[in-house]
């Protein structure tokens, strides 16, 4: 029954694996804590050992010294009249000073931002010298607003979000960044109870859709899964944008027939017996995009140490976030009110990838939502080329341009490597979309082969 000789003590204690904490809970972020502590003093030795190379360049004085007065006592002695501390503070960052410690952070509660929430409660903003507040908005219009007014020094957005910023489309031109994705697949389709017979797309003309906002993965994910079935999501059906804390509400009031959202919305559906998950948006895109951490070109600019720490701590907790093992324990961090305000159950269900589906059956899908920090811009011109498949963008685009700028995935793989993670050795990738492959270098030609289109 137990496969190791702690299991059996955690089981009949409650508490955790060594037996020296209350729970597991504990456990886990004592581990973390002394992780930190070692990183920390590591950072310290390494910073004391290049001083004292430099008082003492040859070997034999500088263990002579180390000998006669010992290491602690030589580490304060050397403290009296150079600042080891804040030399240490400048190593571990890598650069130099935070110009921000104290920031505040934008989301949605829906677990596409899970690696920004839980960077909060496991200590991954503090881990790297930072005070975030992470602020819990209504709506992406919201998000984007206030990020956008500096109420919000970053935030979690959808990720075609900064492109559509950075173009001047939905609102006016402001260069934006998104050097991070927060999750890849973690969407889905969910039905009204009522059209459990209506499983197949072309029966759905007359539907009432929504979506999370007009510049989403959501929207062209669900127009493509529409027009492949030959269905004008233009024309055919009503697609209108809903915020995910809303939708479950307007489903069980008949107000739309289903939607393409964000988890854990559709798991609440089906937790509320409301709904049914008629198909995972993993099964439209493997492993695409959903959200991403973000944040204006002019804070990055301006706040280069800051801006380096926020990402690290982002990476560092996508990593976290990306081990099945943590799944239960991040369920059990996000799922307060203050936070996602869902059962934990229904957290669970989702990060986990055991779920019911609404007609009674248990699924497993482990990576029905995964954590890939990587922002390959080839996602970003897949973006481009739906916005302007649908008409949101017209004329000439500079895809590669674009992307680039905004998806500073030459940023991320840095820091990866700094995280001790292996980044991609190229920034771009080629996919396929319900079988249909996407060449990044030609994205007109792609948008030229639909039927279904605006352009």
């Amino acid at each position: 029954m137990f496969k190791n000789p702690f299991d059996a003590r955690t089981f009949l204690t409650r508490g955790c694996a060594c037996g020296q904490h209350g729970t597991q809970g504990e456990h886990d972020a004592a581990m973390r804590a002394e992780a930190v502590d070692n990183t920390d003093k590591a950072y310290e030795n390494a910073v004391a050992t290049a001083v004292l190379r430099q008082i003492f360049p040859i070997d034999a004085q500088r263990r002579a010294f180390l000998k006669q007065l010992g290491a602690s006592t030589a580490a304060a002695a050397i403290s009296s009249f150079f600042p080891l501390a804040t030399a240490t503070e400048v190593f571990a960052q890598g650069a130099g000073a935070l110009e921000k410690k104290s920031l505040k952070v934008g989301f949605i509660p829906i677990t596409c931002a899970t690696p920004i929430i839980m960077a909060s409660p496991l200590g991954f903003y503090s881990k790297h010298g930072l005070d975030v507040e992470v602020n819990k908005a209504a709506g992406w219009a919201v998000i984007r607003d206030k990020t956008i007014n500096k109420e919000y020094d970053a935030a979690h957005m959808l990720s075609p979000m900064p492109l559509a910023i950075t173009m001047g489309v939905g609102a006016n031109a402001i260069p934006y960044t998104m050097p991070a994705v927060e999750n890849i697949n973690g969407q889905a389709i969910t039905l009204a109870m009522k059209h459990k017979d209506k499983r197949d797309p072309k029966s759905w003309k007359g539907f009432k859709l929504a979506v999370p906002f007009d510049y989403s993965m959501h929207n062209y994910l669900l127009r493509y899964y529409l027009a492949e079935n030959g269905i004008d999501p233009d024309t055919d059906v009503q697609i209108r944008a809903v915020p995910p804390p809303e939708m479950v509400a307007n489903l069980r009031a008949d107000n739309i027939d289903g939607f393409l959202a964000p988890d854990p919305v559709n798991q609440r559906a089906v937790y509320d017996g409301v709904g049914f998950i008629h198909i995972l948006s993993k099964q439209i895109w493997d492993r695409h995009p959903c959200c991403g951490f973000a944040a204006s070109q002019e804070f990055v600019t301006q706040n280069p140490n800051t801006y380096a720490a926020l990402l690290k701590a982002i990476i560092d907790a996508t990593a976290y976030a990306s081990k099945p093992e943590n799944r239960k324990e991040i369920a059990e961090a996000i799922a307060p009110a203050n936070y996602l305000n869902h059962p934990v159950t229904v957290v669970e269900q989702v990060l986990t990838g055991t779920f019911a589906d609404g007609l009674g059956n248990v699924v497993k899908a482990a990576d029905r939502i995964d954590f890939d920090p990587f922002p390959y811009e080839s996602f970003a011109v897949w973006i481009l080329s739906q916005m302007k498949r649908w008409g949101q963008i017209k004329g000439d685009v500079d895809y590669q341009k674009i992307a680039k700028q905004v998806y500073l995935a030459t940023d991320t793989t840095k820091l990866m490597k700094e995280a001790g993670l292996t980044p991609p050795t190229s920034t771009t990738k080629t996919f396929s979309v319900m079988g249909k492959p996407f060449d990044p270098s030609k994205p007109e030609e792609y948008i030229a082969s639909f039927a279904i289109k605006r352009t």
